[in-house]
C-alpha cells in the first residue's frame, strides 16, 4: 500500500525566506499529522553539514517519520552552460542529501521557460543534464523523478515543460531505472490541461505522486489558460482541502492501482493553514484504504 508524506507548503516563506521556523519544527508539527514521512526541499536546510543532518535524522527517528523525497528544482534550461554544469553539480548534492537522509527520490525539473531559449534547445539541455545525474544518483540509489511541474514558487517563469507535449519528449529521452516520473495532477490543471489525461500518457512512468487540490476562487479555467503565470501562482486558482476541488482521486488511484503503483504519495496542499492539511491526511487514508 502507497505511504503517505506531506510537503510544507503553507510554510514556504517562513522556512525559505524570513527563517521564522526551522526544518525541526516542520518534522515535529508533521509528526502530529499521522502521516509516514515528509518531502523537504533544499531551501529548509541551515547547512548540508553532516553534523546539521545527522541532528535532522535524529529529529526524523524521533518522530517516527522518513524522508521519501528531496523536492528539489534544478534550473537546466539557462543558456549559459556554466551555469547549467552549477545546476548539475547542486543537484549531485541534494541527490548526496536524500541519500543520507535514507530517502528514495531526488526532484527534477526541467527549468523556467524563458522567453529567449527555444523548445529544441531547452529540451535538449534539459535531457544532456538529466542524463549526466544518472550514474551518480544510481551511484546513491536515488531515483530522479521528473515532475509534470507548474513553476517553483521562486521562480520568475514557469516551468519549461509545463506543457505535456514538450514534458513527454524529454522522458522519452531518458531511459533509466534511476528515472521515473512524479505525477502532480494540479499541475495539470494549471498547464489547461485534464490531469486524468495527463496521467494516462505517462502512467507507466510514474514512481511518485504529489497529491493537491485546485478550486476556481473566481473566473473560469478558459481565463486560467491565458495566464502566464511569470509573477507567481496563478490568483484565481486557489489550494484547498484534497477531495473538494476538481480533481477525481477516485478515477486518480483506480488508474495508478491498476498500473501497479505502490509508491510514495505527498500531500502539496495545506496553503491555508495546518487544519486543512490535517483534513487531507484524512481523505487520502480513506482512499488509499479503498483503492489499495
Amino acid at each position: 500500500m502507497p505511504k503517505l508524506s506531506a510537503f510544507p507548503k503553507c510554510y514556504m516563506d517562513e522556512l525559505c525566506v524570513t527563517k521564522t521556523m526551522t526544518l525541526f519544527d516542520w518534522i515535529e508539527l508533521a509528526g502530529t499529522l499521522g502521516v509516514d514521512g515528509v518531502e523537504v526541499y533544499p531551501g529548509f536546510f541551515q547547512s548540508f553539514e553532516p553534523k546539521y543532518l545527522q541532528r535532522v535524522k535524529m529529529q526524523l527517528v524521533k518522530h517516527g517519520l522518513e524522508v521519501p523525497m528531496m523536492c528539489a528544482s534544478p534550473d537546466f534550461t539557462t543558456p549559459d552552460a556554466r551555469v547549467r554544469r552549477a545546476e548539475i553539480e547542486r543537484q549531485k548534492q541534494m541527490i548526496d542529501v536524500a541519500a543520507e537522509l535514507g530517502g528514495y527520490f531526488c526532484r527534477v525539473l526541467s527549468g523556467q521557460r524563458r522567453p529567449d531559449v527555444s523548445r529544441a534547445e531547452g529540451v535538449r539541455w534539459t535531457v544532456e543534464s538529466i542524463r549526466s545525474l544518472l550514474e551518480h544518483a544510481a551511484s546513491r540509489k536515488i531515483v530522479l523523478n521528473m515532475e509534470n511541474h507548474y513553476k517553483d514558487g521562486y521562480w520568475l517563469y514557469p516551468e519549461f515543460a509545463q506543457d505535456t507535449e514538450i514534458f513527454l519528449e524529454i522522458i522519452g529521452q531518458i531511459d533509466s531505472p534511476w528515472f521515473g516520473v512524479n505525477y502532480d495532477p494540479s499541475n495539470a490543471i494549471i498547464a489547461g490541461q485534464d490531469p486524468l489525461e495527463v496521467l494516462a500518457a505517462i502512467k507507466s512512468r510514474v514512481v511518485s505522486m504529489h497529491a493537491s487540490d485546485r478550486y476556481l476562487a473566481s473566473g473560469t479555467l478558459e481565463e486560467l489558460e491565458q495566464q502566464d503565470g511569470t509573477s507567481g501562482y496563478a490568483q484565481n486558482l486557489k489550494h484547498g482541502v484534497i477531495g473538494r476541488g476538481l480533481n477525481n482521486y477516485d478515477e486518480i488511484f483506480s488508474m495508478l492501482k491498476a498500473e501497479g503503483f505502490d509508491g510514495w504519495i505527498s500531500i502539496e496542499d495545506g496553503i491555508n493553514g495546518i487544519d486543512e492539511l490535517r483534513e487531507s491526511v484524512r481523505f487520502l487514508r480513506i482512499k488509499i484504504a479503498e483503492h489499495f
